[in-house]
């Protein structure tokens, strides 16, 4: 009947086995997407403010929305 011994199965340091697995693999996961958010949102984000900063007349676009009559509060 029988044709051969079943080996025993592991239980000793299971938990903690998948525990480090499924530790190793949630910190790959949250650097992948922290760097992914870095190099796919902030640093385009930080660029386009340095652009748009570069030739910025603050005092021109002042002058521009009191004379479109935007401010109660100017003359």
């Amino acid at each position: 009947m029988s044709s051969g011994t079943l080996p025993k199965p592991q239980m000793r340091g299971l938990l903690a086995r998948r525990l480090r697995f499924h530790i190793v693999g949630a910190v790959l996961v949250s650097l992948g997407v922290a760097a992914s958010y870095k190099f796919g949102v902030a640093e385009p984000r930080k660029k386009a403010y340095a652009d748009f900063y570069r030739n910025y007349d603050s005092m021109k676009d002042f002058e521009e929305m009191k004379k479109a009559g935007i401010f109660q509060s100017t003359k």
